[in-house]
């Protein structure tokens, strides 16, 4: 349905029926024969709720931030009552009505008496959190459970509870906190979920209206602008992978609710079918389940999240894709609902397909035209390659400043790393659980990812306004089975400094996978100082250049932006440009080979500097640092090889198979050799034109170099130069 049709379908007057959120039609005798994911979620159910009961009913007066006692509490408190309800409505059992009707005549008694959260910060302010999200998490669950128990009650109680905590909770959220209501954010989503659906369940058609149109009715807020604006066409949503995981529980859950209730609104099939693309792309975007960590990311999400479990269960009834199956086993989990007890059924019937995890483009923007991440998989099963180009638009406020960085997973670990977020989430003693002042000081910053920092300053200054307003431009991207490609570029990140940065996946025969290239140029007329970091995991091994060591003084790189929490441990000059460093991580080897366009410094370091709270991990890394006058340029050569088996006492190829590298660029064109020590020789040569059928060739050194298309790798004849 075309979003006009739905802004029409939304306005229209009318009854808004009753809603059963996730109604199951077995009957309380037929428990015991439950498929196995299902009686296990049942059981889990079963053993929380019943210990919550066995603590008795406890609201208390709100007073700690994340993680503290209030907090944790009134978390526990929701998936009681959410978890009640649905045992209640499964089992039968009175005692589960009775414990959430109590629960929620205490809510009825606490909730009228509540103003601002006392641990507000920065944060708008919540209820009975320090933040106005967590009340809108506690509603969408909360109203849940209390839709499984409503008809049951007494007309006494069903008024109490609807009056003073469902009406003021909705109050609070789409009046008192009217610009987190209306914000296209993740916020939003949770607050209008909450809205919407205890709309549904009050029969109240003006909370209906502004959860789905805004607080005004217009269209220009609401849920359905929000899922207009918040994901691309390819279900990419703006704030990065961690935070599409989190937002898409209210936007599936909710969504739900729409289809169980309007039916005739076809939620599933607004803007293309996006929320079911976005449930997809959500698990595209993992590597043995854990999400890509950039952006505000907490590393330690995975697949196994509770946003999820509905999310999937909902995605399979939708669609019946019996990949999501898989998805499902591997979480171990599903919902208590129609939609769980389908995924449970055909799950125990052998029906699942094993995920499609691929290499695949997905753009930015809600017109995809503002960037894009560029994900590049080798192998198969869940240690194989994946290489993540990051060339989105910046993701708001949670968005890191580094346009064109990268990330590489290899045998089972990240590689090459990206930071995340630092924060403890809700670990009270780290700022209440919130964001560390480090998040800015240091996870934001360039210097901190896999990109081109230039002048020791941050892309766009570190101003999220400028950021959020400018994004690369993905020029080529390419799945070719060998030849894998993504080239994209940005000239907003500093003033008169354009970047382009192509990372190419090839296969040569004679070399282990994973084989990477990456080729950093940028463009000025200006002189500037480039430093280009690489974040990686493991041991160093070796390296081919002679160190200036720093351990004794440990000197911090800078005092901003990022380098005033890098130690200095050890310093090379690079008189040629070109240098290469190995390291070891769980039994395979790395070998880093670079080369520029002059001479370079080579800086080993370390993050944790000037953490007196200690807040940051302290994780290796390799600063390339050129001083030109103009533009600069890099070529480096990521090769993996050999293994190390330390039970055994065995070692295999420990040592690099290449033994030169050299890159010359030519009529715009990039050549990249690369000399093996059997002596054979390759070119990988990028014309930078996207067009496939283009034949290309230079003259280089005596010899002529052909290829076809954006890029190709080119046998070289002939002995070492």
């Amino acid at each position: 349905m075309m979003r006009s049709a739905l802004l029409a379908s939304a306005l229209a007057l009318g009854a808004v029926p009753q809603a059963v959120f996730a109604a199951t039609d077995h009957s309380t005798a037929a428990v015991q024969d439950l498929p196995p994911l299902y009686a296990a979620e049942l059981e889990r159910a079963r053993e929380f709720v019943d210990g919550m009961m066995d603590e008795g009913v406890v609201v208390p007066v709100p007073k700690d931030p994340g993680g503290g006692y209030t907090h944790e509490q009134h978390k526990r408190n929701f998936r009681a009552i959410y978890l009640g309800g649905q045992l209640f409505r499964i089992t039968g059992e009175q005692r589960y009505g009775d414990y959430v009707r109590d629960m929620l005549l205490e809510y009825a008694y606490l909730y009228p008496t509540l103003g601002d959260h006392p641990a507000k910060a920065n944060q708008n302010v919540g209820r009975l959190f320090w933040q106005v999200l967590n009340d809108a998490m506690w509603l969408v669950h909360t109203v849940q459970g209390y839709a499984e128990i409503r008809d049951a009650l007494s007309a006494e109680d069903r008024k109490r509870i609807d009056d003073d905590v469902f009406r003021r909770a909705v109050s609070f959220l789409s009046v008192d906190s009217q610009r987190t209501f209306d914000r296209i954010h993740n916020h939003a989503t949770w607050a209008t979920a909450g809205v919407g659906m205890t709309g549904y369940l009050l029969g109240d058609r003006d909370m209906v209206e502004r959860a789905l149109l805004g607080s005004d009715k217009s269209g220009q807020a609401g849920f359905l602008r929000q899922s207009d604006l918040l994901f691309s066409p390819d279900g990419y949503y703006t704030e990065g992978p961690y935070y599409q995981r989190f937002a898409l529980l209210p936007f599936m859950v909710f969504a739900d609710a729409i289809e169980r209730n309007e039916p005739e609104r076809k939620i599933f099939e607004h803007r293309d079918g996006i929320l079911l693309k976005a449930l997809r792309t959500t698990v595209q975007l993992s590597y043995r389940g854990y999400f890509f960590p950039f952006n505000d990311a907490i590393r330690d999400k995975s697949l196994k999240t509770a946003e999820l479990y509905d999310g999937v269960a909902i995605a399979y009834a939708q669609t019946r894709d019996p990949s999501l199956l898989s998805v499902a086993e591997f979480q171990g989990r599903t919902v208590l609902g129609k939609n769980g007890m389908m995924v449970a059924s055909d799950l125990a019937a052998g029906m699942a397909k094993p995920f499609p995890f691929r290499s695949l483009l997905l753009s930015d923007g809600p017109d995809g035209q503002q960037g894009a991440v560029a994900i590049l998989r080798r192998g198969e099963g869940e240690r194989h390659t994946a290489l993540i180009a990051k060339n989105t638009a910046q993701g708001m406020g949670h968005g890191h400043f580094d346009k064109l960085a990268w990330q590489l997973y290899d045998n089972g670990h990240e590689i090459v790393r990206d930071y995340g977020a630092a924060r403890f989430l809700n670990i009270e003693a780290k700022e209440g659980g919130r964001y560390l002042p480090e998040n800015t000081t240091w996870a934001k910053t360039s210097v901190a990812h896999n990109t081109l920092v230039v002048d020791r300053r941050s892309h766009f200054d570190g101003k999220v306004k400028v950021a959020n307003e400018n994004w690369p431009e993905q020029l080529h991207f390419s799945d070719f089975h060998g030849l894998q490609v993504s080239s994209a570029r940005i000239d907003s990140a500093y003033p008169g400094v354009a970047i382009t940065r192509t990372l190419i996946m090839p296969d040569i025969a004679e070399l282990e996978a994973p084989l990477v290239l990456d080729l950093v140029r940028a463009e000025s007329s200006d002189p500037h100082l480039y430093d280009l970091p690489l974040h990686y995991s493991g041991h160093i091994m070796e390296f081919d250049f002679e160190l200036q060591n720093r351990i004794a003084e440990r000197p911090v790189l800078g005092a901003a932006n990022g380098y005033q929490h890098i130690w200095v441990d050890a310093k090379a000059s690079l008189e040629n440009g070109k240098g290469a460093l190995t390291w070891i991580l769980d039994g395979r080897f790395y070998t880093y080979r670079f080369a520029s366009n002059g001479p370079l410094n080579a800086i080993l370091g370390e993050s944790g500097a000037n953490d007196p709270n200690f807040n940051l991990r302290r994780e290796p890394l390799i600063i390339l640092r050129a001083q030109r006058n103009g533009s600069a340029s890099f070529a480096s050569l990521l090769e993996a090889h050999g293994k190390y088996d330390g039970a055994a006492e065995q070692t295999v190829a420990s040592r690099s198979r290449v033994v030169d590298l050299a890159h010359e660029r030519i009529n715009d064109k990039d050549i990249v050799r690369l000399t093996l020590k059997t002596g054979q020789r390759f070119a990988i040569a990028v014309s930078h034109n996207p067009e496939p059928d283009r034949a290309h060739s230079v003259a280089l050194d005596g010899e002529e170099i052909a290829w076809t298309g954006f890029a190709a790798v080119v046998a070289l004849t002939g002995g070492e130069n």
